[in-house]
């Protein structure tokens, strides 16, 4: 079937306490309105169109690059109003899709239902059937059970009010016969808005079919209009995901302590302590154990490396059999190859770390290259900035560092070079010999230390 996507995105969102437009607050990871592009872009319908609003060029920006085709409602005038909008780019033939930026939840089998609809009817609607409707427009049947109509909760009746068939918003019908309504469409209800689901009348009125596809799940449909709401489409989210992975083989402590904001890839035999937060692409080899309160943004970890607890990891490379942490910050740019040991409380920054090679406690290493089989001691500082500018250390392979050293880059150490511990290197120390810097150890016989006054004297 041929058709597109038509995406309202105009709403202002008042009630979501955001500065922004609502589509733009974050869920998982992506914005509101980036689940729904991506739900029906898998679809391949021939165009996404995007309805935008309040806010318009921050929601455009925000999706900058994609190729998606962008409408303005300038006038918040209800939802066939908006449709209206996108309505004339769309042709003729094409079968439009009508989606909502904040409905993020709604997965393919949904929508197929609905475009399905077309095979037996001229509209076909999304629906479902909950015990608490307050809020939703009401669908209306005759005694054969066929849709007449929608009412919308403001307009209905007592006794259309107690109606337990929703609907929920998204519609599938030809472009033509979209255009064709929405011209008969008025504003003779109590919002004063030109309403989408007065087509459903007029479309019954000229004796159309209209089905509903009915959504199994009612989570799936959960539209998100305040921040209760995004919380709980949060944990809906997150439920999804985590229990994906533990489909795809991967051992969770607890599924309700795991947050997934990104897209991960594993292998099997992969570990989730309690509090692991996954963000961006994230690739974990076999093996990998993730130890409690950690976050991975942007990571690739080899097979059979352990991320101890509390550790923050961003936009590295990890290689096979490490161990990172525990409360070790590896920043962006960083590759350690395998066999690597980062310990506790050290910071790598944009640096390369050769196999085998272990910074152990309390360092700091920035823009670094250290070779393989090395040793960096307690306390050892790259001193890589001078105030103005960056400057890179090169240091070799199975070179020992003493503890609190500090490398004042620019500079370069010798394969199998030692620095002696507490020592201050500015220049090039070299390869297999012993560099220190101290001065000399010296004893002061009979020397006091000063002693406080007695209270109450001069």
């Amino acid at each position: 079937m041929k058709f597109s996507a038509i995406i309202l995105a105009a709403g202002k969102g008042t009630r979501m306490g955001a500065s922004g437009p609502k589509v733009l607050c974050d869920l998982g990871g992506s914005p509101l309105l980036g689940h729904v592009i991506g739900a029906v872009r898998r679809l391949a319908p021939s165009a996404v169109h995007v309805v935008v609003g309040h806010d318009a060029d921050a929601v455009r920006a925000a999706f900058d690059g994609d190729d998606l085709v962008w409408h303005e409602q300038r006038e918040q005038r209800g939802t066939a109003h908006a449709v209206s909008c996108a309505l004339p780019a769309l042709p003729g033939d094409d079968v439009a899709l009508i989606a909502y930026g904040d409905m993020p939840l709604l997965g393919l089998d949904t929508y197929r239902g609905v475009l399905a609809g077309l095979a037996h009817a001229d509209v076909s609607l999304l629906t479902a059937e909950r015990v608490i409707a307050t809020g939703y427009g009401r669908i209306l049947r005759d005694g054969r059970g066929e849709i007449t109509g929608i009412v919308e909760e403001g307009d209905a009746t007592p006794e259309q009010r107690a109606l337990m068939e929703i609907n929920l918003g998204v519609m599938a019908a030809k472009a033509s016969l979209l255009r064709d309504m929405i011209a008969k469409v008025d504003c003779d209800n109590n919002q004063r808005e030109y309403y989408l689901t007065d087509c459903v009348g007029i479309a019954v009125a000229r004796g159309l079919r209209v089905v509903a596809h009915k959504v199994q799940n009612i989570t799936e449909a959960s539209g998100v209009n305040d921040r209760v709401q995004l919380e709980s489409a949060e944990r809906i989210l997150q439920r999804r995901r985590v229990r994906a992975l533990m489909a795809a083989g991967a051992g969770v402590r607890d599924a309700n302590r795991l947050e997934v904001r990104g897209d991960v890839t594993l292998g099997a035999n992969v570990l989730f302590d309690v509090g692991v937060v996954l963000e961006g692409g994230v690739v974990l080899g076999d093996g990998v154990t993730v130890g409690a309160y950690s976050t991975l943004r942007d990571v690739t970890v080899g097979a059979g490396s352990v991320i101890e607890p509390y550790s923050f990891i961003d936009g590295a490379r990890i290689g096979a059999r490490c161990r990172v942490g525990p409360y070790a910050r590896i920043r962006p740019h960083t590759v350690l190859a395998d066999e690597v040991g980062i310990g506790n409380f050290v910071e790598i920054k944009k640096s390369e770390i050769g196999a085998a090679t272990k910074i152990n406690h309390l360092s700091y290493v920035g823009d670094s290259e250290i070779g393989a089989a090395t040793n960096v001691g307690a306390g050892v500082i790259t001193c890589n900035y001078d105030g103005a500018a960056k400057h890179r250390t090169v240091i070799g392979d199975d070179v020992f560092v003493g503890s609190n050293s500090q490398i004042v880059a620019p500079v370069t150490i010798g394969d199998g070079a030692t620095i002696g511990a507490g020592s201050t290197i500015t220049r090039d120390a070299e390869a297999g010999a012993l560099t220190l810097t101290r001065g000399e150890q010296k004893t002061v016989p009979g020397w006091r230390r000063p002693r406080k006054k007695d209270k109450g004297t001069d």
